[in-house]
């Protein structure tokens, strides 16, 4: 096994852990019993790599036959669940799972990307649907909607994780590549998370569509915004 399938392997069972963390998470705060935590943590944990891979044409997906990572994922799920108590006293603790998750992954998605030849749009894709297909997987059965729909700046650096990969391969090659963008894109999520960037984004977006809908609710009443 080469130094960079050591890697991505590494960084899997990292992401797999992470992801499937942050679904038993938000299964315990969903009142879902324990059966509830590890199906919902072990759908999240293995969800993006297989959209991937459907995608890319690996048929069957590799999450599903290498067995290896399906177990993982459950001990992982069980194991969060249980604990879940004890962390919960951490403030964003499901945040920051989802944060190494999708550094992880999106490392990951690129490299696999690559590996299959794919073109620059589809390694940054492939990058972003490894990333992201877990949390939307999450949430939707957690019955929300999507982080990624809500908030742009998570989306956004998704997409970065596959551009960071680009520029460092092209520069120093794929195990380096691999490495700096599993690293960048966590830290950037931890620093979104600890200044409350996303929950900024959310209100100063929310506050100007209020505005906005003032503004031509008024017109429609006949009423000149600026004369009052």
């Amino acid at each position: 096994m080469g130094f960079v399938n050591l890697l991505i392997n590494i960084f899997n069972y990292i992401g797999i852990m992470a992801f499937a963390a942050s679904g038993a998470f938000k299964a315990y705060e969903k009142d879902l019993d324990i059966l509830g935590g590890v199906v919902l943590g072990s759908s999240v944990a293995l969800a993006g790599g297989i959209i991937r891979d459907i995608l890319i044409g690996v048929f069957p997906p590799t999450n599903i036959v290498y067995l290896p990572y399906p177990i993982m994922a459950i001990i992982a799920s069980l194991m969060a669940y249980v604990f879940y108590p004890c962390i919960s006293r951490y403030r964003n603790a499901l945040m920051y799972a989802d944060a190494i998750g999708l550094g992880t992954f999106s490392a990951v998605g690129a490299e696999i990307a690559a590996e299959h030849g794919l073109n620059i749009l589809g390694v940054i894709l492939m990058a972003a649907v490894t990333a992201t297909g877990g949390g939307v997987v999450r949430d939707v059965l957690a019955g929300e909607i999507p982080t990624i729909f809500r908030r742009d700046i998570y989306a956004t650096v998704a997409v970065l994780g596959g551009i960071i990969y680009l520029v460092f391969r092209s520069l120093l090659g794929s195990e380096t590549a691999v490495f700096a963008t599993a690293i960048i894109i966590i830290i950037t999520r931890f620093v979104i998370i600890m200044k409350g960037l996303d929950k900024a984004y959310v209100t100063v977006h929310l506050s100007t569509h209020s505005k906005s809908e003032n503004v031509k609710s008024t017109e429609q009443r006949g009423v000149n915004p600026r004369s009052s």
